[in-house]
């Protein structure tokens, strides 16, 4: 992934995937088989090459990027790859392409900021898995970034239709997974 990465950099694009998030990836896609797999914010592609080398050859990759010109960069990228398409547009753009087995949420629908989160029921079969990083370690409950309530985490964490945890993938990063389980009633 380093000449990714380098790349990535060289294009004025330093928010690429980290390392330790990308093994994450690999691993969560390997687990999916040949279903299909999403990703919100394709960025310079070095998250779907981590979830491209990890996935089965029969599984399916979508990513989508709202950038004209970095969607187009990493489409040239996986051109001799068949399982992967990289599309432009808004991320909502790519609900049509599921339902999702795995959906790696980084350019959108996480419920960041002002804007709402994904419903899990109209993006993931049951059992998919949604994976979000780019959150700091949580140590506390109810969680907080910047002395505010984190409402993005809790509402992942505390959704009655998922099964969720906070995977710390370094020291200063974590990555909330969560499995949809419609209609389960397992105590929390």
């Amino acid at each position: 992934m380093t000449p990714l990465v380098a790349a990535a950099r060289a294009a004025g694009f330093a928010r690429s995937c980290r390392a330790e998030q990308g093994e994450l990836l690999r691993v969560l896609a390997r687990g999916v088989g040949d279903g299909v797999i999403g990703e919100t914010g394709t960025g310079a592609g070095v998250g779907l090459a981590w979830l491209t080398a990890g996935a089965a050859p029969g599984a399916r990759l979508v990513s989508i990027e709202r950038d004209p010109a970095r969607a187009a960069a990493a489409a040239r990228l996986f051109r001799d790859e068949p399982r992967v398409e990289v599309v432009t547009g808004d991320w909502r753009e790519l609900r049509p392409y599921g339902p999702f087995d795995l959906l790696v949420l980084d350019g959108g629908g996480q419920g960041k900021g002002s804007e709402p989160p994904l419903d899990p029921a109209e993006w993931l079969r049951p059992g998919g898995l949604v994976v979000m990083d780019v959150f700091t370690p949580c140590t506390s409950w109810p969680p907080t970034y910047e002395g505010r309530p984190d409402a993005a985490r809790q509402w992942w964490l505390t959704h009655p239709d998922l099964r969720a945890a906070q995977v710390n993938v370094a020291p200063d990063a974590a990555t909330l997974l969560a499995t949809y389980l419609p209609g389960a009633t397992a105590p929390r």
